[in-house]
């Protein structure tokens, strides 16, 4: 039996939950699914911008993501709504709650839509045709329920895996069930617009354009070579095989943990090498905040710090570091977001010396770092060694019951981590290059590079001496004996 996959998606969900909310709490409201409305921006000053709209909006040409005044400038008539992000959360909770009646495994994916296995629902339905019409009506009946139940709509999509139902979701809406089996490929699909391909973006599908690829069946029958050599290896492929339906991703009763965070946010006015300095702290502030809140909430911390902006001609750039140890700490994050954007739009090589804005801002955490104990360097263990090491400035010898490590462990757990020390230093010294890509930093010159090898081994050796005065000599020594 072939699996059989539904993907079950919210009509305009934060508008539909902000309708059903104000019906429910008024019966004679204005039903905003009804009429041109959208949510986002601040409702009194009309700035911000559209996070979600009504389908009557959407005939307007009115998007997700575009400015408030934009919106208005195509629909002067058009009613906004604030957000509310504890409604929108209760909702999805019931939503998620009805599939889960229908299906032992389901992922969800977003707030507002989810996948679910559904193989073998229709039971011994017979022929392949008359399992179809048995899912078709199980779609209905999660639908209605949906509907009578919570006051708002779904379409579900249909087919043998993911990308396929994925798409079957979002061909007609609202409130309607469609199929898109491989055999519906060829005549359902393939005649639609490359934009319209899942993961096919704007960039990517103009780009194809370019090549005379304009519908996702000239990606289909196009060389998978020419569209690595287009777009390279991996988004060629995924092109390709996306274009043909091919997919083997499992629907996952529970979500796998996440391989990086960020959060982005579009400037209701580009932010320029003018007023830099004056609006964009205040982003990344707000935007380390989100991401290390979540980060603490899940209990990881991450090395690499990132940005993204993507400038008035739509193109996207970002930027990375990695730090000297994990971090969850939002000023952290702050701090290196705001160095790398300041490497990335100021200076001579700038953006902004290209004449180009900012209408989008982001931050990321990659590298992520789930363990329970925070990695310290010994420096940050013994304090500073230079200091303890100054005449009349004695080593005060811990409280064994407090004591990092037991007094017993203090020697292999010193040694160890000294003579890895040591092994990364020397590395460092004689491979400048290597040095210069961990540390993030460029290299200037030999004499710069040797101050900072001497800086180093000089620093080792003081953190030694305070080691071996503290717990014993000869506690760690240089080298591999004891």
């Amino acid at each position: 039996m072939d699996r059989i996959i539904f993907h079950v998606d919210v009509n305009s969900a934060f508008l539909s939950w902000s309708a059903v909310k104000r019906l429910r709490e008024d019966p004679q409201a204005l039903d905003l699914r009804t009429v041109p409305s959208a949510v986002g921006g601040d409702v009194k000053t009309r700035h911000g911008i559209i996070t979600a709209k009504s389908i009557p909006a959407k005939k307007y040409g009115i998007q997700t993501g575009e400015p408030v005044m934009k919106a208005l400038q195509k629909c002067p008539d058009l009613i906004l709504v604030p957000g509310d992000r504890k409604t929108y959360k209760e909702y999805s909770r019931q939503f998620i709650a009805i599939l889960k009646k229908y299906a032992e495994v389901v992922e969800q994916v977003s707030i507002d839509e989810a996948y679910m296995d559904m193989t073998g629902a229709a039971g011994s339905a017979g022929s392949r045709e008359e399992e179809r019409q048995a899912v078709l009506e199980i779609a209905a009946g999660i639908r209605k329920e949906i509907r009578e139940s919570l006051g708002f709509t779904v379409n579900v999509g249909i087919s043998s895996n993911k990308l396929l139902a994925k798409m079957a979701s979002d061909f007609q809406k609202p409130d309607r069930t469609h199929t898109l089996f491989p055999d519906e490929v060829a005549g359902k699909m393939w005649p639609l617009p490359i934009r319209e391909l899942h993961g096919c973006g704007g960039a990517t599908a103009a780009r194809l354009n370019t090549l005379g690829i304009v519908t996702i069946g000239d990606a289909a029958g196009t060389d998978p070579e020419i569209l690595k050599g287009a777009l390279g290896e991996k988004a060629g492929a995924h092109i390709w095989r996306a274009a043909n339906g091919i997919s083997n991703s499992p629907v996952r009763g529970t979500r796998e943990k996440a391989k990086s965070y960020s959060n982005e946010t579009t400037m209701a006015e580009d932010i320029t090498g003018q007023n830099y300095g004056e609006r964009m702290p205040a982003y990344l502030r707000k935007l380390s905040e989100s991401v290390g809140g979540r980060m603490r909430k899940d209990a990881v911390r991450a090395y690499t710090i990132g940005v993204i902006v993507k400038t008035d001609q739509f193109h996207r750039h970002t930027r990375q570091k990695r730090l000297d140890r994990s971090t969850s700490d939002p000023a952290v994050i702050e701090a290196a977001a705001r160095e790398l954007m300041d490497r990335l739009l100021t200076g001579e090589s700038g953006l902004f010396s290209r004449g180009r804005t900012i209408r989008l801002v982001g931050v990321s955490a990659a590298g992520l770092d789930d363990s329970p104990y925070e990695q310290m360097s010994l420096f940050d263990w013994l304090g500073d060694p230079e200091e303890s090491g100054k005449k009349g400035t004695p080593v005060q010898k811990q409280d064994p019951v407090h004591e990092p490590f037991p007094a017993g462990e203090v020697q292999k757990a010193g040694r160890t981590a000294a003579e890895q020390i040591l092994d990364s230093e020397e590395e460092k010294a004689y491979n400048p290059t290597t040095a210069a890509a961990e540390d993030a930093a460029p290299v200037r010159g030999d004499r710069d590079r040797d101050f900072a090898a001497d800086e180093k081994r000089r620093r080792l050796d003081a953190m030694m001496d305070t080691i071996n005065r503290r717990f014993g000599q000869d506690t760690v020594r240089k080298g591999g004996s004891r």
